[in-house]
């Protein structure tokens, strides 16, 4: 197993890593829509931070020589389902290929952000 670590991405805020690799698989953290240029949350609303956090996503990729192409897998987790329109307008931009997708709300994230999004991907 290889740890994953980029500067491009936000810094993990607990003990875990931004994404591992094992095998042929990464295993993307949950992304939160923290800017890593500002260490901070910039955006308000549902769609700004949704791309923000796959951007971040995208960062991580990058840096294992891999790609949103590549994911397979995501999970999004929501503070509010009413504004999963917004997401999903934003995440269909981002995820042109498709990958399987689960999408919760739950009560509460870290930082309190809107969204938090992990995904699973294959190594180029």
């Amino acid at each position: 197993m290889k740890k994953i670590n980029t500067e491009h991405a936000p810094a993990a805020i607990g003990p875990y890593s931004q994404a591992v690799v094992t095998g042929n698989l990464i295993f993307v953290s949950g992304q939160l829509p923290i800017n890593p240029s500002t260490g901070n949350i910039d955006s308000t609303d549902t769609a700004g931070q949704t791309e923000q956090s796959i951007k971040n996503i995208a960062a991580i990729l990058e840096s294992c020589g891999s790609s949103l192409d590549k994911v397979v897998k995501c999970t999004v987790l929501m503070q509010d389902l009413s504004f999963f329109g917004a997401m999903n307008e934003v995440y269909g931009r981002f995820f042109t290929e498709k990958p399987a997708r689960a999408a919760y709300q739950v009560a509460r994230l870290p930082k309190d952000a809107l969204i938090e999004i992990e995904a699973i991907a294959e190594l180029e």
